[in-house]
């Protein structure tokens, strides 16, 4: 159980406070409400890009690091498609270091050509490394577009093109700062050896002054339903053949959401998975394969990806895959299945509850799905889940119409 008091400022912040004095620490983490979804197609990567930026100094603290490092504090931030987070953990007694860095990046960055010029080719050689020049790197390049047509899922969060960010324009990252970086689109939580009284005193002096901005109206795109199977060949030079397939399904805050991930769980959750035993262990069609659920706050995905033994097609492999697939919806999953799945899920909930930084990150996520009173009712949420719930969820997600399917060929030789 986290226990956890609730307060916001004037100017829209919200606050969530987890007191434990078993620690020297405090984890401060702050989640802001903007990830890849809110960019415009023509400008991708810009949530990413600003990762990178919050740490090239603010108005007044020309270093954020350095300040941090001297106080016994460490920091790292990760930006996805549908928020950007930035977490500290610093000695409860040097708190307020953490505070005053915090606040001044969100009053104002440091916004100049240098900075941005500096940042843009961290971030492009990021893109190329990690996108063009890795074997199967442009794997997501290549399936978002394909499995979704109108939803901004449809482009990964290190945006749809270098070109994007190489054109990224001063004015560009200035609008985008003030429209996204503000109070009432952040909230904050802290973990550690802090009482609610003490954070309040510290918000009140560093973020209250911070004025309001602008609420920010949202309105996505709805992806239509998918009605046919989507089909890409690539051909690359990478070492195998690989296949990624994926489906459609619920999005974090629905009702199947427990049930689809604790499925994905059974499928490929280990050597002792459905897949793994069948596909790679028995079969040796595949030399490992992984299934997993996206958990995006809109409608997200279900992918499965593989990489296969040399001499096995593409087609042998898919028509393998599937059959395996099938079964869950027609045969379903047995108690015991179900109860391992469910057993390894809480153990890892439980366990991540240890830390203070996954405290105060979790408290920020649940917030931004509505209520942070959900982490306390994850664990109970997936052991509701039923052999039915699965099967109905199998039948509904993982059928041929909803799926797309990128065949990724090793070039020959």
């Amino acid at each position: 159980m986290t226990e956890f008091e609730k307060f916001n400022l004037s100017n829209g912040l919200t606050v969530l406070v987890n007191t434990d004095t078993t620690t020297p620490l405090v984890a401060l983490n702050i989640l802001y409400k903007v990830g890849a979804r809110d960019e415009e197609p023509s400008r991708t990567g810009f949530a990413h890009l600003f990762e990178h930026l919050m740490f090239g100094g603010s108005e007044n603290i020309p270093s954020y690091d350095e300040p941090l490092q001297m106080a016994g504090g460490e920091n790292n931030a990760f930006t996805n498609n549908d928020f950007t987070n930035y977490y500290l953990t610093i000695p409860a007694v040097n708190l307020e270091t953490g505070f005053w860095l915090e606040s001044d990046r969100m009053l104002n960055l440091a916004f100049s050509p240098k900075s941005l010029e500096v940042q843009r080719q961290v971030v492009v050689e990021e893109f190329r490394q990690r996108y063009l020049n890795q074997p199967y790197g442009d794997a997501w390049l290549l399936l978002r577009p394909l499995a979704y047509k109108v939803h901004p899922y449809r482009w990964p969060t290190i945006g749809m093109e270098v070109s994007h960010i190489e054109n990224a324009t001063l004015d560009d990252v200035k609008a985008f700062f003030k429209k996204y970086y503000h109070p009432a689109n952040a909230v904050m939580a802290l973990s550690g050896n802090i009482t609610t009284e003490k954070a309040k005193e510290l918000c009140t002096k560093w973020f209250a002054p911070i004025e309001p901005r602008t609420a920010i109206e949202r309105n996505y795109p709805v992806e239509p339903a998918q009605l046919k199977k989507r089909v890409l060949e690539t051909e690359k030079d990478v070492p195998v053949d690989a296949i990624y397939k994926a489906w459609h399904c619920c999005a974090r805050s629905d009702a199947g959401f427990h049930a689809t991930d604790l499925m994905t769980d059974i499928l490929a959750g280990g050597k002792s998975s459905r897949l793994y035993d069948s596909l790679v262990r028995v079969r040796k069609l595949f030399t490992n394969v992984s299934v997993y659920m996206l958990g995006d706050l809109d409608k997200s995905l279900v992918v499965c990806e593989g990489r296969l033994v040399k001499g096995v097609t593409p087609a042998e492999a898919e028509d393998a895959l599937d059959l395996e697939l099938a079964k869950i919806g027609t045969e379903g999953v047995s108690e015991q299945e179900l109860f391992k799945v469910k057993n390894k899920t809480e153990s890892a909930l439980r366990f991540g509850d240890v830390s203070i930084a996954n405290r105060a990150l979790n408290l920020c996520y649940y917030e931004m799905l509505g209520d942070a009173n959900l982490i306390n009712s994850q664990v109970e949420k997936y052991a509701s889940v039923t052999p039915e719930n699965i099967r109905n969820i199998a039948r509904e997600v993982l059928r041929e119409e909803n799926s797309t399917v990128i065949y990724y060929l090793s070039k020959k030789r």
